[in-house]
């Protein structure tokens, strides 16, 4: 395993990029989390969410300052339980477009932030208010304010059975006999649209096929976090015992099986991968880039732009189709349904997909929707004999 990936030199250098921006008392919990090994990606996302709340503050002059490195810590000392709801309703309801998506003819449709999304904002804030108001100290031995208005704010759960949970999974997932129906569409049948409509996109395709072509069969393979994906190494890959290690998180190394029929496409890409990208020694990402002549690790968000635009393409076409595409994540749940469909046991998935917890894996054990509709039908023959 490497001892430090370049992904994580990125999110570290951004991470100090950012930093100067936030008050001191937001410095200093962010050095308290280091001590506590928290990556800098988690440091990084606890910052970002940070950002949209001191903006907002500033933006309905909550905090008369003229920038969020300026707002002291008695403002959030006096915030009142009102306020805190006011801001939730506000990022619950912000319309994430980009401007780009608002002004193009006719503009994307509004987007507003998933329920997980909100979750994480509200999560990083109690964190940074249970920081603050526990564990920091003043000149006379007190912490910076005792009054943790976040402490008030309750997560909205969402009530529903294990099944309707799970049937919520099923509908966001390639299902088992689409997989490979799926993966033969990315190495054969895309091009061909792209080929009748653009010369230049048609190019930039052939050149990274077997490199997205093996990006997306690995997290179909594998069940592997995107993550994981883009921080893995050529050294991590084991193709005699079909194994890869990668970094969990939290920082945790761990090795996870993967399909073969994943391992020969990402044979097939690591064959070309010179050749195309001109990586050389020093290159040990698996999938690269290039930018501006310089090779890179192909970034989460690029890797979640590419899975997203190629499920779109799949299954626009199909009749029915949404018009959506898929996430990573959602690659992830494909390979849980599937392991479950083939008669996998949920201890095993547990360990493959670095769940900490079993309760996290139990919701895959409802997901064969199909399997329970045939039993239905059968009660149906049989009562009607």
């Amino acid at each position: 395993m490497p001892i430090e990936s370049r992904q994580r030199i990125i999110h570290e250098e951004r991470l100090e990029t950012m930093l100067p921006q936030m008050p001191d008392y937001v410095q200093e919990y962010i050095r308290s989390k280091r001590r506590a090994k928290y990556s800098p990606s988690s440091l990084l996302g606890y910052v970002h969410e940070y950002l949209k709340f001191f903006n907002w503050l500033l933006s309905e002059a909550v905090a008369n300052y003229e920038d969020i490195k300026s707002i002291p810590y008695s403002v959030l000392e006096t915030l009142s339980k009102e306020t805190v709801e006011l801001y939730r309703e506000h990022i619950e309801n912000e319309d994430i477009r980009t401007e780009k998506e608002k002004i193009k003819s006719p503009p994307a449709p509004v987007r507003r932030r998933s329920k997980d999304a909100v979750d994480r904002n509200i999560n990083a804030l109690k964190s940074l208010f249970s920081y603050l108001t526990t564990e920091t100290e003043n000149e006379d031995g007190e912490c910076y304010f005792y009054r943790n208005v976040f402490s008030k704010i309750k997560q909205r759960k969402e009530q529903e059975t294990a099944s309707r949970s799970a049937a919520k999974i099923s509908s966001k997932v390639i299902k088992s006999n689409e997989i490979s129906g799926f993966i033969e569409y990315l190495k054969f049948d895309y091009e061909k649209g792209l080929e009748a409509t653009s010369a230049k996109m048609y190019k930039a395709y052939l050149k990274q096929k077997e490199r997205d072509v093996a990006m997306i069969s690995l997290l179909l393979g594998s069940g592997i976090r995107v993550s994981e994906l883009a921080s893995l190494t050529l050294q991590d890959i084991n193709f005699h015992t079909r194994e890869i290690d990668i970094i969990r998180k939290g920082n945790k190394e761990d090795t996870v099986l993967v399909l073969q029929a994943a391992l020969e496409e990402l044979k097939a890409y690591l064959r070309v991968r010179q050749e195309r990208f001109n990586t050389k020694e020093s290159d040990i990402y698996v999938f690269v880039s290039k930018y501006k002549g310089m090779v890179q690790p192909l970034s989460v968000r690029s890797i979640q732009t590419l899975v997203n635009k190629y499920t779109k393409e799949f299954y626009a076409q199909n009749e029915f189709s949404t018009g959506k595409g898929l996430s990573p994540h959602k690659m992830r749940h494909s390979f849980a349904n599937d392991w479950i469909l083939q008669g996998g046991d949920i201890i095993t998935l547990r360990d493959q997909l670095g769940h900490s917890s079993i309760e996290t894996t139990s919701k895959y054990t409802n997901l064969s929707r199909d399997e329970g509709k045939k039993v239905i039908e059968k009660m149906e023959e049989n009562r009607n004999k």
